[in-house]
């Protein structure tokens, strides 16, 4: 389903047979601003319901938004168990959590883009530097020492 409504062939509107009538409502509340760029993750349900919550409220805001199921949790005993992602375009991402931070359901910082599983962040990646250094420092002490008292 596209996240904003486009006109059928020659200008005419679909009708409700052609798109069901519940889409044609759900397109004509987006803003059109708020649909550009690639998907991000603002905030994350416990399970379908609450995720579905969650996108109600931003598209009465003119978000559009999507939802799919968190990485490394599947279980297809139960469809609505299990964490959900709440999606929403880049040009939208800022307007949705500031509308989820009254509901308390956006998250306390925004998740970095990532390409691919697990892209460290500049943090992470000084922080494992510094790691590699301290501990190449502390076994060179420790091989030093040990010639010193060996020869």
């Amino acid at each position: 389903m596209p996240l904003v409504y486009a006109r059928g062939e020659g200008g005419s509107e679909p009708r409700d047979d052609d798109r069901g009538g519940e889409a044609r409502a759900y397109a004509r509340k987006i803003r059109p601003e708020f649909a550009r760029g690639d998907l991000v993750r603002v905030a994350g349900g416990r399970n379908q319901a609450e995720a579905e919550l969650i996108r109600n409220l931003l598209i009465e805001e003119g978000v559009p938004s999507m939802l799919r199921r968190s990485a490394g949790f599947d279980v297809p005993d139960f469809l609505a168990a299990g964490p959900r992602d709440v999606m929403v375009p880049l040009s939208g991402a800022e307007h949705a959590r500031g509308t989820l931070t009254y509901t308390e359901l956006a998250e306390a910082e925004p998740a970095p883009a990532r390409a691919g599983r697990g892209a460290p962040s500049a943090g992470h990646a000084l922080r494992l530097a510094a790691a590699v250094l301290a501990g190449g420092a502390l076994a060179a002490t420790v091989a030093w020492a040990a010639l010193a008292i060996s020869g």
